[in-house]
């Protein structure tokens, strides 16, 4: 979870003698080393940072890096893609990471994984303090970190506005990170959905989601125009039909579900609140059979964009009319 990602050793000093910034989430790491540089300079504005990568760090060039000054200054000794670094370099950083020197801020950037895991040991083993940087690969991350930055930035925005901005913006968290300071920096009060609409209007157009939650409200002529948005602008098929699935099975899961709240259905159906909340207001014209009659669209629609077809966007079509057709049954 992203949780993990900001959570450090205990002794979260981030002037540390040695930190590790393990991840492959670019971001996430530059933050880390950022952390860094301005604690140091905050300690001392004169601070000497020094951004390396790994071939830039040669054998017993260390020792020259770490040698005292005569102005006695902090230093910063930043080395990127760690796991790349010779055999020789790694003897030389696990001698001094043994041993560190006083004021120097060593910080060891690296993916994680097999590659160089004898100097992450080393690390480890020494003590050093350890900021865990993974790729964010679920949706339900993203919306995390998106709250998450929200927070940071002293301003709230609604659920249903941090969603709106992951399925308009996508994966890359630096835009995400972007899009909510440009958020925050334009807009006063509480940031809800339709601020972040007339921001990413296109964005949110182009999303598979809004493609499936037209359909499963039945507004099939705009579900067609997201849909050939979405395609013209490079989403993937398959993430149409992913959309597609999760919008009718939602619609089928709160259906037959018992009464309640909001908080107790989520609970049983997996769902942030929210979505129950907006499910219910798509279900309206929804029937059983209806259901069972998308479902089966979009198990066709999968076959036809994953090569059972040579057409895949005819396939998403059909399928877009068809939820959109049963969306009205009891209508």
């Amino acid at each position: 979870m992203l949780g993990a990602m900001a959570a450090k050793n205990p002794n979260d000093d981030p002037l540390a003698p040695v930190t590790l910034a393990v991840g492959q989430e670019d971001l996430l790491l530059d933050r880390a080393v950022q952390h860094v540089v301005a604690a140091a300079r905050a300690a001392d504005a004169d601070t000497d940072v020094r951004d390396m990568t790994a071939d830039q760090l040669q054998p017993g060039g260390l020792a020259e890096l770490t040698s005292p000054s005569l102005f006695a200054e902090r230093k910063v000794l930043i080395v990127r893609n760690a796991q790349d670094l010779s055999a020789d370099t790694v003897k030389d950083l696990k001698a001094y990471i043994a041993a560190p020197v006083e004021d120097i801020s060593l910080v060891l950037v690296h993916p994680g994984g097999a590659k160089g895991k004898g100097l992450l040991d080393a690390a480890r083993k020494g003590g050093a303090r350890e900021v865990a940087c993974p790729k964010t690969t679920k949706p339900a991350e993203r919306l995390t970190f998106v709250r998450q930055e929200f927070r940071a930035l002293g301003r709230s925005a609604t659920p249903e506005a941090c969603q709106s901005l992951v399925d308009a913006i996508g994966s890359d968290l630096r835009e995400l990170a972007s899009a909510v300071s440009q958020l925050t920096a334009d807009v006063e009060g509480t940031i809800d959905e339709a601020v972040v609409g007339r921001y990413y209007t296109g964005r949110a157009e182009a999303s598979s989601f809004n493609v499936a939650d037209r359909a499963v409200e039945g507004r099939a002529a705009e579900a067609l125009e997201a849909l050939r948005w979405s395609l013209a602008t490079g989403v993937a098929p398959v993430l149409i039909t992913s959309a597609l699935a999760q919008g009718v099975r939602a619609i089928g899961k709160l259906s037959s579900a018992r009464g309640g709240r909001p908080a107790d259905l989520a609970r049983e159906l997996g769902m942030p609140p929210w979505k129950i909340d907006r499910v219910r207001q798509q279900m309206r014209g929804w029937t059983p059979d209806g259901v069972a009659v998308a479902l089966r669209a979009v198990a066709e629609a999968d076959a036809g964009v994953k090569g059972g077809g040579d057409d895949p966007e005819y396939a998403l079509e059909k399928a877009v009319v068809t939820i959109a057709r049963a969306a009205r049954s009891r209508r």
